[in-house]
């Protein structure tokens, strides 16, 4: 099921960020999405992982109120695809 990030007004009409469903196998990102357009913000680095569209298109204000909601959406990550998780952590080696 996939996990839709609560905007602020100025945001809600244009945009929506998501965690899509059947995304197990990519690195972990979070999807910005406005209207046919699509950006993916890496979990892991905060990088944008494609060239286009261009990052300068993602309004600064919505870049930060994504980064302040940051743990939020590395918790919902985790939680749908817990094999693949923001941050693994290492086993313990016998």
């Amino acid at each position: 099921m996939s996990f839709s990030l609560r905007l602020p007004q100025e945001f809600a009409s244009q945009w929506k960020v998501k965690i899509r469903d059947r995304e197990r196998l990519e690195p972990p990102h979070v999807t910005l999405i406005r209207a046919e357009r699509s950006w993916r913000l890496n979990l892991r680095t905060g990088e944008f992982m494609d060239a286009f569209p261009g990052p300068q298109d993602v309004p600064e204000p919505l870049k930060r109120w994504v980064f302040m909601n940051w743990q939020v959406l590395c918790r919902a990550w985790d939680g749908a695809y817990p094999e693949n998780k923001v941050f693994p952590t290492e086993e313990p080696h016998e």
